[in-house]
């Protein structure tokens, strides 16, 4: 069970209830979100790939779980992987079973004709829409949640989560459901420990994003860009940075411009550092452990696995002190690689000393050796961001509106009539 300490910028909400009965918690959860959901409106967004469909063990758990939540307004379901109407069809039969008479349920097909069509719309007035992938997908849908105009609090999570609870939905929601708070985003966070191998996961976070962000915050300081200092602190305040699951007010989300690689979740982050006040934002510790999907390390295939996520991430992170006014040349980015081993370095001995003092199982040379693989990484994105470059952001909807004022119509159209 967490402390209740409060460090950073932003306001952390722990998991107290642990220290309770756990039934009882969720029943009361449960019924307070009834009792919000009189006042907003609240969506569920589920991103989800088509092959997900075929893994049923963990998906079921998880739409069991969904089916039993009173207080939703609508579940959207994002599809991806699915470019045959057969397949498309078959995702639509196993979300449906969502539906209620008070709660819509609708899927977007984000490869089907008619979506594609407006895909092409967009990009004819010269409007970047990105690759296909989680953030094309999430943006799609997130327009077409503008255009129902029936939605106050959108949450978000992946259909991957082994260990799914019905707490981590209502967890994730209650922070902006709740009309007596003042949030419009909040971010989830959880342990990511195998219960299987005894053994810490999310390397990315761990032995990448934190020691990263952690170096860059001081190295700002230091050389006097305090605006930057102050982003990267912001950054570091945030337990698991890489977590897929938030809430959000339908206000916020209009204007967030949506990543669409492996940089969406710290794009996200820096979209909302941008446009809110930090009081607005909170990170809320979700479930008691969190198990997905691994990535392989993938460390001669810049494409696949962990090293186009570290690549992704890092392409972002340096894009951004690029364009906040630090000059990067191969002897900063050069003195960038060492600075963020060495700070990695000191994370992994605090790692090992944690592992050990959990009975957890721990290679610390294989950590090591992965971090000086993302080190590699890091300059393998520096390469590939050298000179002027397309951002991998796309436009927020509010901008895409400006341009396209029929937009959301011809969408509302679109995803019915695929629906219908």
């Amino acid at each position: 069970m967490a402390d209740f300490h409060q460090e950073g910028i932003i306001t952390t909400l722990h998991a107290l209830y642990e220290a309770f009965d756990r039934d009882v918690y969720l029943a009361q959860l449960e019924a307070k979100l009834e009792e919000h959901a009189r006042h907003v409106r609240i969506s569920l967004l589920l991103p989800s790939l088509h092959a997900e469909i075929k893994t049923p063990e963990v998906l079921d758990q998880i739409i069991d779980d969904i089916q039993k939540a009173k207080y939703l307004h609508n579940v959207v379901v994002a599809l991806g992987g699915a470019p045959e109407e057969a397949q498309f069809q078959e995702a639509r039969e196993y979300f449906g079973r969502l539906s209620t008479p008070e709660r819509d349920v609708k899927v977007v097909w984000v490869e089907g004709p008619r979506v594609q069509q407006i895909f092409e719309e967009i990009r004819n007035r010269e409007i970047p829409t990105g690759v296909q992938g989680k953030g094309q997908s999430v943006w799609m849908t997130l327009g077409y949640l503008f255009a129902r105009d029936d939605t106050d609090v959108i949450g978000l999570h992946d259909c991957d989560i082994v260990t799914y609870d019905r707490i981590l939905l209502g967890r994730l929601l209650e922070p902006i459901a709740n009309p007596n708070n003042d949030f419009e985003f909040s971010k989830g966070y959880y342990i990511r420990v195998s219960p299987t191998e005894r053994a810490m996961k999310g390397r990315v976070t761990r032995l990448f994003v934190t020691p990263f962000v952690d170096a860059m915050k001081n190295l700002m300081r230091e050389r006097g860009h305090l605006e930057l200092e102050r982003f990267f602190e912001y950054h570091r305040t945030f337990n698991y940075p890489l977590a897929g699951e938030f809430g959000i007010s339908t206000g916020l989300a209009h204007e967030l411009n949506i990543a669409y690689d492996w940089g969406l979740e710290v794009a996200t982050l820096s979209e909302v550092y941008h446009r809110v006040i930090p009081r607005k934002v909170a990170q809320i510790d979700l479930i008691p452990n969190y198990e997905h999907k691994h990535q392989d390390l993938s460390p001669d295939q810049s494409d696949k696995g962990l090293h186009r996520m570290v690549v992704d991430i890092a392409k972002f992170y340096l894009n951004y002190m690029r364009s906040h006014g630090v000059p990067l040349d191969d002897a900063f980015v050069d003195m960038l690689l060492h600075t963020y081993y060495q700070n990695a370095l000191s994370f992994i001995r605090c790692y090992g000393e944690d592992a050990s003092v959990n009975d957890l199982v721990y290679d610390r040379y294989q950590e090591e050796l992965t971090a000086r693989y993302f080190r590699g990484f890091l300059w393998t994105a520096w390469e590939q961001i050298k000179g002027p470059r397309e951002s991998t952001m796309i436009p927020c909807w509010n901008l895409v509106v400006y341009s396209l004022p029929g937009i959301y119509a011809r969408i509302l159209d679109a995803v019915e009539a695929d629906n219908a």
